[in-house]
């Protein structure tokens, strides 16, 4: 492992930062706090620039090398998760049911690593821009960041994230060229048939033997709709209705998540579940309603940075930490947008065994952190070499 000498030296001030982070986990766009504390280390740092208020609490800050050259994006998401912590640390929650169960104080704090050696050091030409966005579990902060015109605004030629991996080997660095993760979309289903008394079922048009069979027809559509080489998953997680024992309800409710890397799977996916809720409700001789919710579209790697991204890594890392084919997973990330508007690479960190990411007793392990911040400045360096260096 090869860590910048200079980011070793304050990876003390990274843990700080990061644990004080932890202890004021906020939701959604909503990240004023921490919003704060970060501006507050960027201005100590120097930067150039400092631009607040993006997507409500978001931050871009410009740091400028030597000499002209092109601006190179660098993003780390601040939200934290709807979720009562269970770890007993002594730096938890302070925030009653909310917490940092994915790791993003982590990832911000990473970001500020490199901020403070980039704005030191200014070994690059041209810029870099570094994206603290707010919004990545709920509310699409990169689409947002995206949207009001972030790309276009500062000239970012192209963009680099990192996330955190529990259960991956300790500073073991994993990507792939093409899709990485999903996209993640919702179905909501909502059947009216006729409530009645449940000893007279003929009296009825029960909208519950109809969300049975439709929720058992929804998984035909991957076993027997779906070309088995192209990865889908339907999941219902969620049925509503009824009241008590003895009464037919009149309405269900039936929600769930539809993952997919691939646009035309997608599209089949909206139309054979379309055509179950239409040709049940007809069966059934009730009404049925499908509002198909698309959600963060998939990430997907630019080839060329992704290489370029895998060869920075093993300078951190070394070869043998680097895995270049990684299976992409079905989870989902708003990294997507961005990566939609410039050419950039998505990257996973192991981090070793412990709690998973969303779980009540997960914890970010502070010790990656020097490890990615040394990822993201030696990025710059290697992407934006000073001319004659």
């Amino acid at each position: 492992m090869v860590v910048v000498n200079r980011i070793a030296d304050f990876s003390a001030d990274m843990t700080a930062w990061r644990r004080h982070l932890h202890t004021i986990p906020e939701l959604g766009l909503e990240c004023h706090q921490t919003a704060a504390f970060v501006a507050e280390r960027l201005r100590e740092f120097g930067v150039d620039e400092l631009h607040e208020g993006i997507a409500t609490t978001g931050i871009v800050a410009i740091v400028n090398g030597r000499g002209d050259g092109p601006t190179i994006g660098l993003r780390a998401d601040m939200d934290a998760l709807p979720i009562t912590e269970e770890t007993g640390l002594d730096y938890a929650s302070t925030h009653p049911g909310r917490m940092h169960a994915c790791g993003h104080d982590g990832h911000t704090a990473m970001l500020l690593g490199a901020a403070k050696y980039l704005a030191e050091t200014r070994n690059f030409a041209g810029r870099v821009a570094l994206l603290f966005q707010p919004a990545e579990e709920a509310g699409g902060g990169g689409e947002v960041m995206v949207r009001e015109g972030v790309m276009d605004r500062f000239g970012i030629s192209q963009v680099y994230a990192l996330h955190n991996s529990p259960g991956l080997d300790f500073g073991r660095f994993h990507t792939t060229a093409g899709p990485i993760m999903a996209a993640a979309d919702t179905f909501h289903i909502r059947l009216t048939g006729k409530g009645g008394h449940g000893a007279r079922p003929h009296e009825c048009i029960d909208p519950v033997v109809a969300a049975c069979a439709i929720v058992q027809s929804l998984q035909t559509i991957v076993s027997r709709n779906n070309d088995p080489q192209a990865q889908l998953v339907i999941s219902t997680t969620q049925i509503h209705t009824g009241t008590t024992d003895n009464v037919i309800p009149e309405e269900v409710y039936i929600n769930g998540t539809v993952r997919t890397f691939d646009k035309e799977v997608q599209a089949m996916v909206v139309r054979r579940m379309q055509a179950i809720v239409d040709g049940h409700a007809a069966s059934y001789d009730l009404k049925g309603e499908l509002d198909f919710e698309y959600g963060y579209p998939p990430t997907v790697n630019d080839p060329d940075r992704t290489g370029f991204a895998a060869e920075v890594a093993a300078e951190v890392a070394g070869s043998a930490g680097v895995e270049t084919h990684f299976a992409p997973v079905m989870g989902a990330e708003d990294f997507s947008y961005m990566l939609e508007a410039r050419p950039g690479a998505y990257l996973l960190l192991g981090q070793g065994e412990g709690a998973g990411v969303h779980h009540p007793k997960y914890n970010f392990n502070d010790e990656i952190a020097p490890i990615g911040a040394s990822f993201f400045a030696r990025l710059v360096e290697r992407a934006q070499p000073v001319a004659g260096g």
